[in-house]
C-alpha cells in the first residue's frame, strides 16, 4: 500500500501567516490559497483591501499547480508558446489558469500541496508563493 504525505491545516496556517506578514511589510494586500495534493482548498485568506476578483483566481492557481505538478507560470508559458501552444481550455476545466503565482509544494519527490497568491502584480505573486514554498522546504529539511 502506498502512503502519501500532504500539507495539513497547521502547515497551511503557517504559510498564510508568513505570507500575510511578508506582504504587509510592503503594504500589499494579497489573497492567499493553500491546497492539498489534489488541489482541494485547505486554507484561505483575503487580506483587508485585497481585490474580491482575486479570490477565485488564487483558489484556481492553487488547484492548477497541485493538479499539474508545475507552476501556473509554467502552465501559462506553455499555453502561450507560439508554435507548441494550446488553448488552456483544452484541459476541459475552467479551474486551470496560466497566470503566475501558483506553485506546487514538493517533499521527498512528491507534491504534497500547493500555494497560490493573487491580487498583487504577477511577479510579486510568484515571488511570495515561491518564497513560502521554500519556507516549508526549510522546515522539512530541519526535521520539523
Amino acid at each position: 500500500m502506498r502512503t502519501s504525505r500532504r500539507l495539513d491545516y497547521a502547515d497551511a496556517r503557517k504559510i498564510i501567516d508568513a505570507i500575510a506578514a511578508e506582504a504587509a511589510k510592503v503594504s500589499d494586500n494579497a489573497v492567499i490559497a493553500v491546497a492539498d495534493d489534489h488541489g482541494e482548498l485547505i486554507a484561505f485568506a483575503r487580506m483587508d483591501g485585497a481585490p474580491v476578483s482575486s479570490i477565485r483566481i488564487a483558489i484556481n492557481k492553487a488547484w492548477a499547480a497541485a493538479r499539474e505538478r508545475k507552476t501556473t507560470q509554467e502552465i501559462g508559458e506553455k499555453s502561450r508558446h507560439p508554435e507548441k501552444g494550446f488553448d488552456i481550455a483544452y484541459f476541459g476545466d475552467p479551474q486551470f489558469v496560466g497566470w503566475g503565482g501558483g506553485v506546487p509544494v514538493w517533499r521527498d519527490g512528491e507534491v504534497v500541496g500547493a500555494i497560490a497568491i493573487s491580487g498583487l502584480p504577477q511577479q510579486e505573486d510568484i515571488r511570495l508563493a515561491t518564497w513560502a514554498a521554500g519556507l516549508l522546504k526549510e522546515q522539512d529539511d530541519c526535521g520539523e
